[in-house]
């Protein structure tokens, strides 16, 4: 490996907006997240829908569950 080519490595502790912190290595000196395990929907299993426009409602009217006859 050649010499003084490589960014210097960092280890730090990342922080997330919900406030949990993580320690990681990076070449950056500070990380601040935005989403992390501990708050991402996906991990939580906490859905939320930003329905403004009524497009989720709109949507079950039009391809909703049929009823059988």
């Amino acid at each position: 490996m050649k010499k003084d080519i490589h960014p210097k490595l960092y280890e730090l502790e990342a922080v997330c907006t919900c406030g949990a912190i993580f320690k990681t290595r990076s070449t950056q000196a500070k990380i601040h997240a935005t989403l992390c395990s501990q708050c991402h929907p996906h991990f939580t299993g906490q859905q939320k829908f930003v329905d403004a426009a009524g497009r989720i409602d709109k949507f079950q009217k039009k391809f909703g569950k049929k009823t059988a006859k």
